[in-house]
């Protein structure tokens, strides 16, 4: 079934061109993996070597004969939706409660979909304009990560849910300023920072809270690339922020505070209220007032905001707005332990996975001997 027929609302034009700006720079100083240039470009190239090491393929690594309720693909319970405890709740039946988790989960699996195709569209970006060979040679593999990324969350949505949401006009937003921007390290900051960073937390949250195996593999697979992605922003950015004049790390403050105000603000799920026939501002009270809704927003910086630290954008400003949002402590936060249990959890899934697999092939083969002895 074409994707335009499984839109919950009109997705408008099916084609979105946003206007190209920058430079594309060649190097012609070249790296290679082992090679050691004392500079810590070599941390790049060995991130380049594991980026090589742990592509897999999203049809033969997540089982996708695992089966989803589409009227609640991901085990949401009822306190975690914006309507719960209104008036409108008490009126819906237990059919009209599973459209609407059936509504969440693909609005929710939508804007990761979408945003995976904006981070390749930005990795692809990178390997553009990044001045170093090194930057390169990785974002290369990103682009591969993120492809395979949005084919996986374009899977899940078309056979396991049957429907999608439009690209969310405040994830739009961020990902046009981002692209439309000619300076080549906005690409890194507003995508491998920002938007990767967010969708993290969000895809973390899932991961740990869903009872449902389909969904908690893809989260954890696709984690398990995202923490990589993140160290790279890091790597470039630390490096390269160390050069720039306060005028310059203030600009890109700015960016910052208003990307987080964007991405906080996308995250309501409004679009999905006002399909039910709720009144917008309605729609944006009750998301307000949700106080499952106030604590994810808090946890989904988890990752952002000591990335932001870390790389050295941390002027009065900035670290202004994360109070006001109530997530400033969050800067001391170790993101690396967090990016090593990203790697841990995926890794011990397969275990898991490969265990069980095992264990069902020796019953199999144990079973055979015993019908052949009794023959």
């Amino acid at each position: 079934m074409p994707t335009f027929d499984l839109y919950a609302t009109d997705p408008g034009d099916p084609h979105w061109q946003v206007p190209a700006t920058g430079a594309a720079r060649f190097s012609w100083e070249a790296m290679f993996v082992g090679q050691k240039n004392g500079s810590g470009r070599d941390r790049l190239l060995a991130l380049y070597q594991k980026g090589k090491d742990k592509q897999w393929d999203g049809q033969k690594r997540i089982d996708w004969e695992l089966e989803v309720d589409p009227d609640d693909p991901l085990g949401t319970p009822d306190e975690a939706m914006s309507l719960y405890g209104t008036r409108y709740w008490a009126k819906l039946t237990e059919k009209d409660k599973g459209e609407l988790r059936k509504h969440y989960a693909s609005w929710q699996f939508s804007q990761f979909l979408h945003g995976e195709q904006g981070a390749m569209v930005c990795a692809a970006r990178i390997v553009e304009s990044a001045p170093d060979l090194d930057a390169k040679l990785y974002s290369a593999t990103q682009v591969m990560d993120e492809a395979r990324h949005a084919e996986i969350y374009g899977r899940f949505l078309h056979e396991k849910i049957g429907m999608l949401y439009p690209v969310n006009d405040n994830l739009r937003s961020l990902l046009g300023d981002t692209l439309r921007d000619s300076r080549w390290d906005m690409p890194y900051l507003g995508m491998q920072v920002l938007i990767e960073g967010l969708a993290l937390a969000a895809f973390g949250m899932i991961r740990d809270t869903t009872d449902k195996p389909l969904p908690q593999q893809i989260l954890a697979y696709v984690m398990q690339d995202e923490a990589r992605h993140v160290a790279f922003g890091r790597m470039a950015l630390r490096d390269y922020y160390k050069q720039l004049s306060d005028a310059e790390l203030r600009e890109r403050e700015e960016f910052v505070i208003e990307g987080c105000y964007l991405m906080r603000d996308r995250l309501r799920g409004v679009e999905v209220l006002e399909n039910f026939g709720i009144p917008t501002a309605e729609a944006e009270e009750y998301s307000e007032q949700s106080e499952f809704l106030a604590l994810f927003r808090q946890l989904l910086f988890s990752r952002i905001v000591p990335c932001v630290k870390d790389i050295g954008l941390w002027g009065k400003r900035l670290q202004q707005a994360y109070v006001d949002m109530g997530v400033f402590e969050m800067g001391d936060s170790n993101l690396d332990l967090l990016m090593a249990q990203d790697e841990e959890i995926a890794e011990k899934l397969d275990a898991e996975r490969f265990a069980a697999e095992e264990h069902e092939r020796v019953a199999e083969v144990r079973q055979s001997i015993e019908l052949g002895a009794s023959e």
